[in-house]
């Protein structure tokens, strides 16, 4: 049920003459005939909010969601709408529309959480950018001009535009642009390089190893660098094997400790 009241001209097709319902709306208390005229209302307008959901396509989300967004905006702008003040419903709608969708990307499309702040100076320095754009044909603009355009500092137009590519992020799996061999990003990132730790653990057991008495450093080189084995070393240092393993076993455990306690 369309509630158009009358045939009075509104600057666009989709602004339906509603006056007369909204009155009538307001003067209905809670119940199921003001519910259905609120409904109806919401209807007739929708046109309007799926308008303005369209100046915002080709910014990452879908026409569909848009129009979601923008059908939340039009339903609270029905609710808070008060025609005793004077104003015509249009006029109050857009901008509660428009909030609606501007605070819909703000909360949910920014892949990188930046405050409100740096959030509108993005907004300001990509508006100075394009209105430069018609006036430096050629080149970008540079960072005094869209600072003067703007009414920034160059330092705020640096924030805003390090903002504009925190709105999107790259794929880890992107191809690099230039790359002709199916390099992607994840290919240049660096990985944790065990060989770092080894260095740490050598420096830290240096100290303890040269407080080991002479045989115990001579067993501990013949079996770790030397690659003997157990028997061999009991053979030339003239003791049983047995020993020698009682020996290895004794110097790692105190290696252990003595090192793991430098580090606590």
């Amino acid at each position: 049920m369309h509630l158009t009241a009358g045939t009075k001209q509104h600057p666009h097709d989709d602004a339906p003459d509603t006056a007369a319902a909204f009155e009538r709306l307001a003067a209905l208390p809670d119940g199921p005939e003001r519910q259905t005229l609120r409904d109806g209302l919401v209807r007739d307008w929708l046109p309007m909010a799926e308008r303005i959901a369209g100046r915002f396509r080709g910014r990452g989300e879908s026409a569909e969601d848009l129009c979601q967004v923008a059908a939340l905006g039009l339903v609270k702008a029905v609710d808070r709408y008060d025609p005793a003040l004077g104003n015509a419903f249009e006029s109050y709608a857009i901008p509660t529309i428009t909030g609606e969708i501007k605070r819909h990307f703000r909360d949910h499309m920014w892949l990188l959480h930046v405050p409100r702040r740096v959030q509108d100076l993005r907004n300001r320095v990509r508006t100075a950018v394009k209105d430069l754009s018609q006036t430096t044909p050629g080149r970008r603009p540079t960072l005094a001009e869209i600072a003067a355009e703007a009414q920034l500092t160059e330092d705020e137009v640096r924030t805003g535009l390090e903002a504009i590519d925190s709105f999107t992020a790259l794929s880890l799996d992107a191809e690099l642009p230039g790359s002709d061999d199916g390099y992607a990003l994840s290919d240049a990132l660096g990985a944790p390089d065990a060989g770092f730790d080894l260095v740490v653990d050598r420096e830290t057991v240096k100290p303890c190893l040269r407080a080991l008495p002479e045989r115990e450093q001579t067993i501990l080189y013949l079996r770790f660098f030397c690659g003997m084995t157990q028997s061999g070393i009991a053979e030339q240092l003239g003791i049983s094997q047995m020993h020698v393993s009682r020996l290895l076993s004794g110097c790692c455990d105190r290696l252990r400790e003595e090192a793991l306690t430098d580090v606590a």
